[in-house]
């Protein structure tokens, strides 16, 4: 069999569905998914398998108007996984239609659309009726030359699996790039971090602002098959330090219980996790906190 490989980059919008998406191809949480934007910042890409074609997906951070340095970095990191791919797929909302951002993002894909295969992907079909889509399909369509348009609902699977063997059959041919049973190039250590932050994001809704990130400080081997993972939660104020530990450490215990789990299922084995929460005031400008999150410090400079 002739083997072929490629990267996909999914871009869109904040909360458009591209992680939802990355994990319904990938089949494996590999990728943040809660119902606040922004929250995918590392450049996470897994790997789904189609019959002999490897499919690697850059799951890029939202494209938005970026504020702070984090924002800006995120939105570096999305542009520059789009020019690294050999497809790349715009990812919109059927309900929200053409949005400036939309909008914003058209006019930018005409530089990386030169010489490279880009697909529209309408997500969330399930929200509008046909004609509305059509109409959205065909203004699309007339504002960018998509190869292919896709109708599809990420979390629900439809039209998910048509895309999935259209990308295959997109993928130039060439030996696999990662072994079979790899579904992530990030470290695991960066998923495990991925994972707290996203029961954090859930369980504090708006009450805690974007400043906050996770590492994990140590990940120990242990004789009896089980790993001690010990994380850090940064947090830029003192008083996000008791809105993460909760009345009597309620929210962290919570946190803990529920990334433990879904860590124990995903490795398939017991895992022993600490958190500690720390404050650092100028963690946003603090190159470091950057690489661990896969982010170039540099590109968050005005």
């Amino acid at each position: 069999m002739t083997q072929r490989a490629g990267f996909v980059a999914l871009i869109g919008e904040p909360n458009a569905g591209k992680s939802t998406l990355t994990n319904r191809m990938v089949g494996a949480k590999v990728s943040i998914v809660t119902h606040k934007v922004q929250t995918t910042r590392a450049r996470i890409r897994g790997v789904a398998i189609e019959g002999d074609t490897q499919i690697v997906f850059v799951d890029t951070p939202g494209m938005f108007a970026p504020k702070r340095r984090l924002d800006r970095a995120m939105v570096a990191a999305a542009w520059s996984g789009a020019a690294d791919s050999d497809v790349v797929v715009l990812l919109i909302e059927a309900h929200r239609g053409m949005t400036e951002g939309v909008k914003t993002i058209l006019q930018r894909l005409s530089d990386i659309a030169k010489g490279r295969t880009v697909a529209l992907a309408i997500n969330k079909i399930d929200k509008v009726k046909a004609e509305v889509l059509l109409d959205l399909s065909k203004q699309m369509n007339e504002a960018c030359p998509f190869v292919k348009t896709f109708m599809i609902s990420a979390e629900r699977g439809y039209g998910v699996e048509d895309l999935k063997v259209w990308l295959a059959g997109e993928m130039p041919e060439e030996p696999w790039l990662y072994p079979e049973d790899q579904i992530a190039d990030l470290p695991m250590r960066m998923i495990a971090a991925e994972m707290t932050r996203e029961k954090l994001t859930l369980r504090l809704h708006q009450e805690l602002p974007y400043q906050l990130t996770v590492e994990t400080d140590h990940w120990t081997e242990r004789d009896d098959g089980s790993a001690r993972i010990d994380q850090v939660i940064y947090v830029a104020r003192d008083g996000h330090k008791g809105i993460l530990l909760g009345h009597r450490g309620d929210t962290i215990k919570a946190v803990s219980k529920a990334s433990r789990e879904e860590l124990e299922e995903f490795l398939g084995r017991k895992v022993h996790l600490f958190l500690q929460v720390k404050v650092r005031e100028k963690w946003l400008e603090e190159s470091e906190r950057y690489s661990e999150m896969g982010l170039n410090f540099k590109d968050g400079n005005v």
